[in-house]
């Protein structure tokens, strides 16, 4: 293989990794919010 070859790859998947641990890391701040019980399917729902 050539050397520039292992050199973008290499770089790919560094990428991606630095991206997903930004994106847990990012998650880990992020708040939740917990739905109400009064709205849970409660608009017109209809079971068959």
């Amino acid at each position: 293989m050539q050397t520039w070859l292992i050199v973008v790859i290499v770089t790919v998947v560094f990428a991606i990794i630095i991206g997903n641990i930004a994106l847990v890391r990012l998650s880990a701040k992020m708040e939740f919010k917990k739905p109400n019980a009064n709205t849970k399917n409660t608009t017109g729902t209809k079971k068959p």
